[in-house]
């Protein structure tokens, strides 16, 4: 007779560990395509807004904007990290959940209007320039500071919302993509319409060792052509039928078939000879332009425009100033346009690899002493930015990488095709602008 076999049959499945994953710590690498600007400063936007009830609405207005900034960063968290050196291989990168800064700051006896008016007076500049933080701060100071910081200042009937962006890390696309989100979240949305995309590798995967200044004293002080100027800057606001005139002027004598040039075109062709005349350059003084172009769409195959991080270059173009002033407008346009189309992708990749192989630490002054350069643009929608009390009445740069001859370029508050021009020249410069008649002629409504 068979043995009988009692032993429990085997279990089907055997747990051989447990154990408690976490998500990975943040960290996201600095990209070729940002490393460029880690001598740069914060860059600085400001925003300002009436309250419907005045300053009385100003605690509110605070507490929901946290709340909603802290949502914002975990949708956009290389904003809440610090810069860190890899002490391997020299590479940038952006590590953890640090957090921003957020700063409240009254200004009771300052109005919305005195801010915002179409000609601010000198003082209301001075006021502007203390409701931006970080003024003075390289973004090389993002490896001990916070890389976004916020003042929220009470106006005497509204409130005033300045920023600091470490541009080490963002571009102008990137910048108003994270305002646009953090408005939409406060206003009651639980998550950004558009996300963002972090992975840094689809624009550039190559790790650059980038070695660093000891400070941002000790890279100022390696500038050949020595401190900054003096420096003046104004709003000139251009209404949507004198950026027609600018693009008709600057079309009217192009041959049949040739490409049209763009409003941008025309308007910085205007503005690039209006300058040159105002500093007085001689007939052989080089005058440059410089464009912060955007290169999603310009690379192989192209990225999208949720991309968060910096996809910008700067592309060049230059001719002596007799020759800019004596031509017709399509010459400087036409200069432009060249330029522009001529950044193509294999461009765009020589420029990477050039400073991959050679990185370099840049001062302003390196475009010339003659140079025209224009950043932020004017299709960035800076006025949807509604955080649940209405658009801004006005935006504005800090003080922030301005340099002599920078442009920022912001679309009117109308929506209609108005272009507002944020000019800095030195004093004397802007001074014969001021009474420019081909430049004023051409604002006029």
């Amino acid at each position: 007779m068979a043995a009988v076999d009692n032993a429990p049959p085997a279990p089907v499945v055997t747990v051989t560990s447990t154990r408690t994953v976490a998500p990975a710590a943040a960290k996201c690498v600095l990209a070729t395509f940002d490393l460029p600007y880690i001598t740069f400063y914060y860059n600085q936007k400001l925003l300002l807004y009436r309250l419907p009830n005045g300053a009385s609405d100003f605690p509110d207005a605070v507490a929901r904007m946290s709340a909603s900034l802290s949502d914002a960063l975990a949708f956009f968290y290389p904003l809440a990290g610090r810069i860190r050196q890899d002490d391997h291989d020299g590479s940038l990168t952006i590590h953890g959940q640090h957090g921003a800064e957020v700063i409240e700051a009254s200004a009771d006896h300052v109005s919305v209007d005195q801010l915002a008016g179409e000609e601010c007076s000198e003082e209301a500049e001075k006021v502007m320039q203390l409701l931006v933080p970080y003024t003075g701060v390289m973004n090389l100071e993002g490896l001990n500071r916070p890389l976004l910081a916020v003042q929220l200042t009470r106006l005497r009937d509204g409130v005033a919302v300045g920023c600091a962006f470490n541009h080490a890390v963002l571009d102008g696309t990137s910048t108003w993509h994270f305002m646009t989100s953090w408005a939409e979240l406060c206003r009651g949305g639980g998550a950004p319409s558009l996300l963002p995309v972090h992975n840094r590798g689809m624009a550039r995967s190559v790790r650059v060792n980038l070695p660093l200044p000891a400070s941002a004293e000790a890279h100022e002080k390696t500038d050949p052509n020595g401190p900054k100027v003096p420096l003046v800057a104004r709003v000139f606001s251009f209404p949507p039928s004198a950026v027609a005139r600018a693009k008709a002027a600057a079309n009217a004598a192009l041959p049949p078939g040739a490409k049209p040039f763009s409003s941008f075109q025309s308007l910085a062709a205007h503005i690039w000879r209006a300058v040159s005349r105002a500093r007085a350059l001689g007939p052989s003084d080089i005058t440059v332009f410089a464009v912060f172009a955007d290169c999603r769409a310009r690379l192989s195959p192209p990225l999208p425009p949720a991309y968060f991080g910096n996809l910008i270059q700067a592309v060049f173009t230059g001719v002596p100033a007799g020759m800019l002033l004596a031509g017709p407008p399509e010459l400087a346009a036409g200069l432009l346009q060249k330029a522009i189309d001529d950044h193509d992708a294999a461009a765009i990749t020589r420029r990477l690899e050039e400073y991959e192989a050679a990185p370099k630490l840049f001062h302003y002054s390196d475009a010339g002493p003659n140079c025209v350069a224009v950043g932020s643009s004017p299709r960035f929608r800076v006025y949807d930015v509604d955080f649940g009390f209405g658009r801004p009445e006005r935006v504005r740069s800090g003080a922030n990488n301005k340099f002599d001859g920078m442009v920022y370029l912001y679309p009117g508050r109308g929506g209609d095709g108005g272009i507002d021009v944020e000019l800095s020249l030195q004093p004397e410069p802007m001074q014969r602008l001021d009474k420019d008649q081909d430049f004023l002629q051409m604002r006029a409504p």
